[in-house]
């Protein structure tokens, strides 16, 4: 974080000190919640939560390095003592925000938005020193805290925002006003929370509406060939860039083309020329993503062959997500078990099909979750679409949800040993230790509560019917 002192970040968030003996002390370490990762001058944020309260490591944290500690009470050590520490956090970095002279890069989306928000970080840091969210901490609490680890050298903070309802991305570009604002796509994830995909997109259009006006430098970056995101053009006073296959795209990709391990290629074209990319990537679906950030990226003043380089450099950066391994064996397993729902199970299952050409496929799934009434239809399409691109075996694993997805590729015609319903991880593990052969690809892929990584992780490491249960 840019130091702040100790008396200022109390004025800035309305607290009160308590124990500090020198207010002008100055917070030059990062801004934490979690007491492990303290270290010389950190602010510690203790939150209470459902298991463990934070103000019970006060001591430790101080002892460790922490300047200060930001809690809801008096804690025996340095402390900034507020009423809601969730909201004294955003204050914090709403001012830490208006500080820099960062350009802040938003994003949100029913799917694709960790990965993309990955590729936007890495063609920026070509350009300048970019902060981008780790992982997917993109709310109230996630969000601030990565705000707050910019420093004065920081020039592009890019963030993820999510939402479980209208009002939450609003409320997270009121912490942090975003310059440039990027709608990826509007599908089924959390319907069951929103209660419909119109309603998904009255909360997602909420980042468009925040930006300022196109006299201000405001840009609203979206998807050409979403109609619900497309149709967020006339709820924003920013200027309007489209990305996508459309013709009417300022971003496209054309020659779109997949090689045999699954990962794409195709030529950029942008308002200022055309460059060709080949990703390290799997699946097309991160063309999609990699224009979108190619958008972003060319807003801010980089070229064509600047974004295909950077683009074609890109890695994965975050757990869990298409993360392709292959065993000595020859066993090729695809571990994208971080999360899941229908878009991002038929994007996985697309890239599972395209690197299978000519080996065996595996697809493990399992439940996903917050379809609320569509849960069985997008279950059962699942299920049919394994059959349709020729999987094959399905090991669908889990309760109820999956015996939809079994029931699905059943009824599309899916006989005899084509599919499978085993009732948990172990369960799977063990049927495709005893089945799998060498050059097999296994995909395993369900929305986080599941925890279906332990299944690659088994496949990968070895380990004992106990290990796996642990993990």
């Amino acid at each position: 974080m840019i130091a702040l002192s100790l008396a200022e970040i109390a004025e800035v968030v309305g607290g009160q000190t308590y124990d500090i003996p020198d207010p002008s002390v100055q917070v030059t370490g990062s801004v934490v919640r979690d007491s492990r990762e303290v270290e010389s001058g950190s602010l510690f944020v203790a939150f209470v939560g459902e298991r463990v309260d934070g103000h019970d490591f006060a001591e430790a944290v101080v002892a460790a390095g922490a300047a200060a500690v930001l809690g809801s009470r008096p804690v025996g050590v340095p402390a900034i003592v507020v009423p809601d520490v969730q909201k004294a956090l955003g204050a914090l970095a709403r001012h830490v925000v208006r500080r820099l002279g960062a350009t802040l890069v938003a994003l949100t989306g029913s799917a694709g938005k960790t990965s993309t928000k990955d590729l936007i970080a890495q063609v920026l840091r070509h350009k300048a020193p970019t902060v981008f969210t780790p992982g997917s901490l993109n709310n109230e609490i996630g969000l601030p805290l990565t705000a707050l680890s910019a420093t004065e050298d920081t020039r592009f903070l890019v963030l993820e925002m999510g939402a479980r309802g209208i009002g939450h991305i609003r409320y997270l570009t009121e912490l942090t006003p975003p310059k440039v604002g990027l709608v990826l796509n509007v599908g089924t994830a959390h319907i069951g929370e929103f209660g419909g995909r119109e309603q998904i997109a009255q909360a997602k259009g909420e980042l468009v509406e925040s930006l300022p006006s196109a006299e201000e430098g405001g840009t609203a970056v979206l998807n050409a060939d979403d109609p619900l995101v497309r149709a967020m053009a006339s709820r924003t006073k920013a200027k309007v860039v489209l990305f996508g296959e459309s013709d009417e795209a300022d971003v496209r990709a054309e020659n779109v083309r997949l090689a045999d391990s699954g990962q794409p290629s195709f030529v950029l074209h942008t308002p200022s020329g055309c460059s060709d990319v080949t990703m390290r990537l799997y699946g097309e679906h991160h063309v999609s993503n990699a224009l979108a950030a190619a958008a972003v990226a060319h807003e801010l003043g980089m070229s064509a062959e600047e974004i295909a380089t950077a683009l074609s450099e890109a890695g994965s950066l975050s757990r869990w997500r298409m993360e392709v391994t292959e065993r000595p064996d020859g066993v090729t397993v695809v571990n994208d078990a971080y999360n899941a729902n229908p878009e991002s199970m038929r994007a996985a299952l697309r890239a599972l099909a395209a690197m299978g050409q000519g080996r065996r496929t595996w697809a493990v799934l399992g439940k996903m979750a917050e379809l609320g009434d569509e849960a069985l239809a997008e279950h059962d399409a699942v299920g049919r679409l394994a059959v349709r691109l020729n999987v094959g075996k399905l090991v669908a694993v889990g309760g109820r949800e999956a015996s939809w997805l079994q029931l699905g590729a059943y009824n599309e015609g899916s006989w005899g040993e084509e599919s499978v319903h085993v009732s948990d991880a172990q369960a799977a593990v063990d049927l495709l230790r005893s089945e799998l052969r060498p050059g097999d690809v296994v995909l395993v892929k369900a929305s986080r509560s599941v925890g279906l990584e332990s299944v690659a992780e088994a496949l990968l490491a070895g380990g004992t019917e106990g290990e796996v249960a642990a993990r």
